[in-house]
């Protein structure tokens, strides 16, 4: 038996200290990649059999322990090793035997169809095996070959030994002698849980001895009968590679409570086969329930799971779908993403923005499809994750006109809980309607009485309620849809209809010359609150109502900004009076009569503090409010 003492070819030194205590975050690593090297040799030795009859092709990869000697092994019956391949692509780090496999098939011109799925582009995974070993042992022998087998042996510093050894069945043993601090590697539950995590759909069963112990006979005679039983560790059912029409329902439900952990259901699966710059498959769900960390992000994992030939890479690839898709589920299995040493990094993101842009894209398209065909199915999917869904509209400039199509709100023509799509909006909208009319605020409840929405219903003219937090945070980014611009109910002019236009400005321009000294009280008594007071046509019944200019912040705005301890810039607002309000006569009858009758003061201040009330925010002074109230209620029953 022949037998030698090699240096290694690099700096390994340098190199294998770097390897091990830097290039994996994780010591279960260690495991996943042995077997996914395993999975490799054994997809190298099944291509291979094609034309040669000799290689076996009973495939396996069995995982053995021995607690009295301190080690786990991975063997499997794959193509195994010569001498020089282990000295090539084992002594020398970062020399990869998958990486040079496949540029020798892409000399030969195989076609694509006869080429295996195989991972392992950097072949420095085996490495990760010495972040939990004193010593590191392979015995191989080539399938189909005639030369020896070969056993190499390290402890990962700076040699290694290789030399002649028996073994009669093809493929590859490796023997991990564990450190001290490793042993739990050797329990057969935390075998098993790195495997179902990491290599449960590599299509070759991965099987472990467990001992199994019964009883023969009973009471005192009963003796312990000890037998081991062979266990399949991985379930082998790589469901996204099915077809569509091949899965079940149960097996999509199986499948999604898998992934999501929390036993619901899929409200739909959304299957993907890329091809062409960038392949992958992926099945993708649409929750019917939201989680209830949602709207934790420190509890919440993001992103879908990413798996390369089956082999589980992260379950948190953020980059894979964009943000306000979070709510998704589901696994991309790529066949030819560039991953970096550690398979923890991704080495190419425009790789990565590829397989979003096709995700982002089929998902939209799920969703419009749902939307139309099964509407009531899609408005409990935008009760659940609309809120999430709206943020594309700032965040996705690509896609905002389809996310606005998704959108759904309730309106003020509707009964409550009633959910309307801007389409189905538009196609309702009045003939004299001109713009897409909305408001904001904190419920159905805050907004629904606004005295702001009383011109809108005496024109028979809808609003949209937008009640998300989220909806005042991206209005700015909204613009128009079908060529209508959206309009706040409580900012600037309402545009009407010529002949309304006209009997409106009529009555204004009447009421403001009749009453500009009232205005003119009014406006020097609230000039530290408002910017200006004037007469509207935005009102019907109530006295009064705060609207702001076009582009500033809305109340509601402000009050989530301070409900955040955030400081907000004071900004004045226009008080706007109903020319037609009884109200407004009684006051001017008060300043004819007296011209420094401080009752004008109080009514001014009273204008103010209802407006406040009615849309919601919180007035000044309260004691003083009530205490004007009562004088007049006192005086109003004398």
């Amino acid at each position: 038996m022949s037998s030698s003492t090699k240096k290694f070819k690099t700096e390994v030194q340098h190199l294998l200290d770097l390897m091990i205590h830097s290039l994996y975050s994780n010591k279960d690593i260690f495991l996943r990649e042995l077997i996914a090297n395993a999975a490799d040799a054994i997809d190298k030795a099944r291509f291979t059999a094609l034309t040669d009859k000799k290689i076996s092709n009973e495939w396996a990869i069995d995982l053995t322990v021995d607690k009295d000697k301190n080690l786990i092994r991975i063997s499997d019956n794959g193509i195994g090793m010569t001498e020089k391949e282990v000295i090539d692509n084992i002594g020398t780090i970062a020399k990869s035997g998958t990486k040079a496999f496949m540029k020798a098939l892409e000399e030969k011109k195989k076609s694509e169809a006869d080429v295996p799925e195989l991972i392992g582009q950097f072949g420095v995974g085996f490495y990760s095996s010495f972040m939990v070993s004193e010593k590191v042992e392979i015995l191989t022998k080539k399938a189909g070959s005639d030369e020896s087998a070969v056993r190499w042996t390290s402890d990962g510093k700076s040699s290694y030994k290789i030399e002649t050894a028996e073994k009669e069945e093809q493929g590859t043993e490796i023997t991990v002698f564990l450190k001290d601090d490793a042993k739990i590697y050797m329990e057969n539950w935390k075998i098993s849980e790195i495997v179902g995590k990491y290599s449960d759909f590599i299509e070759y069963p991965i099987t472990l001895p467990y001992e199994k112990v019964e009883k023969e006979g009973e009471g005192e005679d009963a003796k312990e009968i000890k037998s081991i039983e062979i266990k399949t560790l991985n379930s082998q059912k790589a469901i996204w590679l099915k077809k569509a029409s091949e899965i079940t329902e149960e097996e999509h439900e199986s499948f999604f409570s898998h992934l999501s952990h929390d036993g619901g259901k899929p409200a739909k699966a959304i299957q993907i086969s890329a091809e062409g710059t960038s392949e992958f498959k992926a099945l993708i769900y649409i929750p019917e329930v939201a989680p209830f960390n949602m709207f934790m992000p420190d509890f919440q994992k993001k992103g879908l799971q990413l798996y390369v030939r089956r082999v589980f890479i992260s379950d948190e690839c953020k980059d894979l779908v964009p943000d306000y898709l979070r709510f998704l589920k589901g696994v991309v299995d790529s066949s030819d993403l560039p991953l970096n040493v550690s398979r923890e990094l991704l080495q190419d993101n425009a790789q990565i923005r590829k397989m979003q842009k096709t995700i982002t894209r089929k998902t939209l398209s799920e969703l419009k499809k749902m939307k139309e065909k099964e509407p009531e199915k899609y408005a409990k999917f935008f009760l659940e994750f609309g809120k999430i869904l709206k943020e594309g509209i700032h965040m996705d400039h690509e896609n905002k006109e389809k996310i606005k199509g998704l959108t759904m709100y309730e309106t003020m023509n509707n009964e409550a809980g009633k959910l309307v799509g801007l389409q189905e909006y538009v196609d309702g909208m009045a003939p004299a309607q001109k713009e897409i009319y909305y408001i904001t605020g904190e419920s159905r409840k805050a907004v629904e009485n606004s005295s702001a929405l009383e011109l809108f219903r005496s024109q028979g003219f809808d609003v949209l309620f937008m009640i998300d937090p989220i909806d005042e945070w991206i209005m700015p980014s909204m613009g128009q849809f079908a060529k209508f611009q959206f309009k706040s109910a409580t900012k600037g002019d309402i545009e009407l209809d010529e002949k309304s236009k006209k009997s409106s400005e009529k009555v204004i321009s009447k009421a403001a010359k009749n009453h500009k000294d009232v205005l003119e009280v009014i406006q020097k008594e609230l000039d530290a609150n408002i910017k200006e007071v004037r007469f509207t046509n935005r009102l019907t019944d109530s006295a009064c109502c705060l609207v702001g200019e076009e582009n500033a912040m809305s109340a509601h705005m402000e009050r989530m900004f301070k409900s955040m301890n955030q400081e907000v810039p004071v900004t004045k607002r226009i008080l706007e009076l109903n020319p037609k309000h009884s109200l407004v006569a009684s006051m001017q009858q008060l300043f004819d009569a007296d011209k420094a009758n401080s009752e004008l003061q109080k009514y001014a201040h009273l204008l103010y503090d209802q407006a406040l009330l009615t849309e919601g925010s919180p007035i000044p002074d309260p004691l003083a409010f009530a205490k004007n109230v009562a004088d007049l209620m006192v005086k109003a029953v004398k």
